[in-house]
């Protein structure tokens, strides 16, 4: 057996994947399986010793809803601790995986958590871990741990740890009728950012994670605010007359593209964040809109009807040069690109008033209908390019909705205090 890697998380690393905005909160989003794959391989998460339920439940929920793995944790056919795992047993049981740890209380109001995750067919550990972790930090911890699980058996950077913005409307609540909030991607920990009686929209992350760019109808006219998540401080970005809509950061933090029509007709603008110079990217009779920077930072995708129809253009920074992406139905609208580029989650309609969300391979041009829904709206991609989530609605519910990619797993993430608009996964 290796030998154990052992791992400080400081209270200060895992502040940063907690939010220090004001601390009200709101009842959390209940996870719903909506899906589960077939067949997938089977992962048995032992109870961890002295954990008192409050480790080992995140750890089996998070990579039993990757869709990736299949919970084997009920009716354990054998006991197993730290290295003390007899593999003949579960090999006969049909479980390849198996996770066993322990916490341990130390000083400084902190547990020792070594947890070991064991291959039974290979018969060797592959992870033998120990992290230091604040006690008030313990669920962020067990997030990671599902990450490390998540990349040794894939190869893939796991996104437990990561979380989601979205915008909750409740219209029992007038004063705070839109509510941007941020929740774990399980939809715990629910906390405020803004509340307000008029919209919000469109929120979107800086690419360090650290301040949330959004729409807001407060002063009665669309404006783009930023606001700091550490400090709760906000800055209005753009409130020029007509339109001010949909942000999105650049790569590097620097710039920032919005739809606005302050010259008559929305098109695409690209403000320097540094001297709040504005600068015009596009200029049509139609609609340009929508605007989402690609990974390299050398073009952005858009939405205009330019062509007859909402469709999907690409921008080329180099020579400005506009290109059509998307030729299959007669609306696509509301592109993401994946974190490496490759591909596209949009909104499109197959037909009628059906709207589901679809991948689209940039190289290839294929287009597939991800989603079993049909009032699909927002997709956003998860930074490992595994997951997309979307809001949807389901009977009478507006709700969140996280679907994997090759479409074998979704679980629905609703509210009871209202309807869950306008998701934006947060980048790693």
């Amino acid at each position: 057996m290796e030998n154990t890697r052992r791992h400080l998380i400081s209270l200060a690393v895992l502040t940063a994947l907690s939010l220090t905005v004001p601390a009200t909160t709101f009842a959390q989003l209940h996870l719903e399986i909506a899906k589960a794959p077939e067949q997938a391989p089977k992962i048995a998460i032992v109870p961890f010793g002295n954990d008192n339920n409050a480790l080992y439940p995140i750890i089996e929920n998070d990579l039993n809803r990757s869709g990736s793995f299949t919970s084997a944790s009920q009716n354990l056919p054998a006991t197993a601790q730290l290295n003390q795992i007899q593999a003949d047993n579960w090999q006969s049981a049909g479980v390849p995986y198996v996770v066993v740890g322990q916490l341990k209380p130390i000083a400084g109001n902190s547990f020792e958590v070594h947890y070991q995750l064991y291959d039974v067919q290979k018969r060797q550990y592959l992870l033998n871990e120990v992290l230091t972790v604040p006690n008030s930090r313990v669920r962020q911890a067990g997030h990671m741990i599902s990450d490390a699980i998540y990349q040794a058996l894939t190869g893939i950077a796991g996104d437990f740890s990561g979380r989601i913005a979205y915008v909750l409307r409740n219209q029992a609540t007038p004063a705070q009728r839109y509510t941007l909030q941020i929740a774990d991607t399980d939809g715990e920990q629910p906390k405020t950012v803004l509340s307000s009686r008029d919209p919000i929209l469109s929120p979107t992350w800086s690419p360090d994670a650290k301040k949330i760019a959004y729409v807001s109808f407060e002063t009665k006219r669309p404006a783009i605010y930023m606001q700091d998540l550490a400090t709760g401080e906000r800055e209005v970005l753009a409130s020029f007359r007509g339109l001010n809509g949909a942000p999105s950061f650049s790569p590097d933090g620097k710039s920032m593209l919005f739809t606005a029509s302050m010259h008559g007709n929305p098109e695409i603008y690209q403000m320097d964040l540094g001297t709040r110079q504005v600068k015009r990217m596009t200029t049509d009779s139609a609609i340009d809109t929508e605007a989402r920077y690609a990974p390299d930072g050398k073009s952005f995708i858009f939405t205009s009807d330019r062509g007859g129809s909402p469709q999907i253009y690409r921008y080329s920074f180099d020579d400005g040069s506009v290109k059509r992406l998307t030729f299959k139905g007669a609306f696509n609208a509301r592109g993401t690109l994946s974190a490496d580029g490759k591909k596209i989650a949009l909104v499109h309609r197959p037909s009628g008033s059906n709207y589901k969300v679809a991948i689209q391979d940039i190289n290839t041009g294929i287009t597939n209908i991800l989603t079993p829904t049909s009032l699909d709206e927002s997709p956003s991609f998860s930074p490992n390019g595994q997951m997309v989530v979307y809001a949807t609605r389901e009977g009478n519910r507006g709700l969140l909705s996280i679907m994997s990619t090759d479409g074998r797993f979704r679980m629905n993430l609703p509210s009871e205090q209202g309807e869950v608009r306008e998701p934006a996964w947060a980048p790693k």
